[in-house]
């Protein structure tokens, strides 16, 4: 899955003041990535809002963000869910012509044991006509989806070709990539330690922050996969603050707050997130000034 190289970014959804969908932002986020040297884009992943956005709202967001792009990268499609049936019948009902990938979230709330992650997954390649990257982030899902599940997941099924690892921990990461499957990826999903994961053999990053500064973030993650080590750190170390503040209140609160200093969208999200703080915009806005 060479498109699954480098910087991918989980796009925000804008929103109006009145809380309603910014196409027209979401148009020029689009073209901001596209412009920036991003390698691919994930429609609806957490940062999208998903889980406050109508099913209607959904297919405009995908339809608006596929002709935005107008073929020009590789997409990615997140669905995900905690009722295994239900993501099923979504991979089975939703047209994926435009996806080279589905982004599929590990469960969360329930809690299932690691043999109940593996049936979900099961359940999910079986019904998935596309490559699928499964999605471990515990402080979102409550449960750690564990190494041993990861690889037993990707030599059991040839379509599951990747992992987004977000549990922030860099041994975990690596004893998957110690024991992976030649071709498959394991991508970050922590910004903060994307350039670390790439240098230990890591495939880059579905990124957060990128949108932001997509330039200077795919720039060091592809200097990462070069090698480039001391370049690469330079601009890990110029980027750094940037990730502490976005994530400091809540995504993507702080992502956008940041979009809107550099004049691609506003700042609103729908509840129960709130906007970010005037403290935390501030830092933000300062960041940008002096970046």
């Amino acid at each position: 899955m060479k498109e699954l190289l480098g910087t991918g970014v989980a796009l925000v959804t804008p929103f109006n003041q009145d809380k309603s969908v910014d196409f027209e932002g979401l148009k020029r986020l689009v073209n901001f990535q596209i412009d920036n040297g991003v390698n691919y884009l994930v429609v609806l992943g957490t940062t999208g809002e998903p889980a406050t956005l109508t099913a209607e709202e959904k297919e405009q967001v995908k339809k608006t963000v596929i002709e935005t792009n107008n073929g020009r990268l590789p997409l990615v499609i997140g669905i995900g869910g905690n009722n295994t049936m239900a993501v099923v019948n979504e991979i089975k009902t939703t047209d994926l012509s435009a996806f080279c990938a589905i982004l599929s979230v590990s469960p969360y709330y329930n809690k299932p044991t690691q043999e109940g992650i593996y049936q979900h997954f099961k359940a999910i390649s079986e019904a998935s006509p596309l490559p699928i990257i499964v999605y471990n982030v515990p402080g979102r899902t409550g449960r750690n989806f564990e190494p041993k599940t990861v690889l037993r997941l990707a030599n059991d099924f040839k379509n599951i070709v990747a992992v987004k690892e977000a549990a922030g921990d860099m041994v975990q990461a690596m004893r998957i990539i110690q024991h992976k499957p030649k071709d498959f990826l394991v991508i970050s999903g922590d910004d903060m330690i994307a350039l670390p994961m790439t240098l230990a053999g890591g495939a880059g990053v579905i990124s957060v922050i990128a949108q932001g500064l997509p330039k200077d973030f795919s720039e060091m993650i592809q200097e990462g996969l070069n090698g480039n080590v001391e370049k690469a750190n330079a601009l890990h170390y110029k980027v750094m603050d940037s990730i502490d503040y976005i994530f400091e209140e809540c995504n993507p609160s702080g992502i956008k707050a940041f979009l809107k200093a550099v004049n691609i969208c506003s700042e609103y999200v729908r509840l129960p997130l709130v906007e970010a703080s005037g403290v935390l915009q501030q830092k933000i806005n300062n960041f940008v000034a002096n970046y």
